[in-house]
């Protein structure tokens, strides 16, 4: 198997089609697109649980993980209570290291209001490079569960922020010295300080006002990836228009520079928003802040199309980010 995350494929004869056993607990299930699932605690409330590693990067901070659980719990349409966390440490590495984690990590909790309620560390000979994993636990009134309730043909995909913002931070952030071959100390500040526009809660919690029906986390794979798994997880096809898909400029150079497709570079921080209101959902979050466009919709048949200009080309199921294709970074 290629380094990163499993393919579709794999994931469905390899992971999904072996997982039989059922508890009636359980009201949402794993899936394609699917980052969440949902246990019954009441007859009003539910628990939303999700489970985020980060693997990409020597030195990324460990409060990325953080903001990456907040930010499936939150298109889920569930409201973060705290964290379980996991650190893997090579053999060797200093107590200031494990403090410093811990610091990061507590710090982005304290912005969310959220709690780390236990977890793991460890010191082990199996890793060359920290491993931070986060399970996300957050509440949910079952009302507001939006799995893909109520979404038709014709509702419009709104993006929030822009695509590759986590993969061009991480590249800026590893890369700096290959960089600044050609990129002046601010452009690559900059692209680093895209960390920044992680968190998602505030779109998200505007959103709801305009009864948006389904909210979904752009991340491994990019903003293709992002819209392939909105079409699996729909049931529906779709169709985007490429030229509308925003993108930062520092992202498209520093993808230039490493050749790879930024539309395809993780997207941490970007939110695809399924809605029969686009272009006022759109407007609302601008006039918030926040920036939005409308960048396709639904279709009734299942193709995943994307168009540029005059030309159209079918969405293919997304492969391992193009963040791994930097060997540098590969674990």
């Amino acid at each position: 198997m290629q380094i990163g995350k499993v393919s579709e494929p794999i994931l469905k004869r390899s992971v999904l089609r072996q997982i039989n056993h059922r508890r009636e607990e359980v009201l949402l299930r794993p899936g394609v697109g699917m980052d969440c699932c949902l246990l019954g605690t009441g007859e009003e409330e539910g628990i939303l649980l999700t489970s985020n590693p980060i693997t990409f990067g020597k030195d990324l901070p460990s409060h990325v993980a953080v903001h990456s659980a907040a930010n499936d719990i939150t298109a889920a349409g569930g409201e973060m209570i705290g964290i379980l966390l996991t650190l893997l440490l090579p053999e060797g590495s200093p107590e200031s290291l494990l403090q410093n984690m811990i610091k990061e990590t507590e710090k982005a909790c304290e912005a969310y209001h959220i709690e780390i309620m236990g977890g793991h560390t460890e010191i082990t000979a199996f890793v060359n490079q920290p491993v931070v994993t986060v399970t996300g636990v957050g509440k949910i009134r079952r009302s507001r569960v939006t799995a893909s309730a109520g979404v038709l043909p014709g509702d419009e995909i709104v993006m929030t922020k822009w695509a590759g913002l986590l993969g061009t931070a991480i590249l800026a952030r590893e890369h700096k010295n290959e960089l600044t071959t050609r990129y002046n100390h601010d452009f690559i500040q900059n692209a680093v300080q895209f960390i920044s526009y992680l968190p998602t809660e505030k779109e998200a919690a505007l959103s709801e006002k305009l009864e948006v029906k389904l909210m979904h986390n752009a991340s491994n794979g990019g903003i293709f990836g992002a819209l392939w798994e909105l079409g699996a997880r729909t049931g529906m096809g779709l169709t985007a228009d490429l030229n509308k898909i925003p993108i930062k400029q520092e992202t498209i150079e520093i993808c230039e520079f490493f050749d790879i497709n930024p539309y395809q570079l993780l997207s941490g921080g970007s939110l695809l928003l399924v809605t029969g209101k686009g272009n006022e959902l759109a407007d609302m979050l601008c006039d918030n802040g926040i920036p939005a466009v409308v960048i396709g919709r639904l279709t009734e048949d299942l193709g995943r199309i994307i168009r540029n200009q005059d030309e159209r080309r079918f969405l293919e199921p997304p492969k391992s980010d193009e963040l791994y294709r930097i060997k540098a970074v590969k674990q």
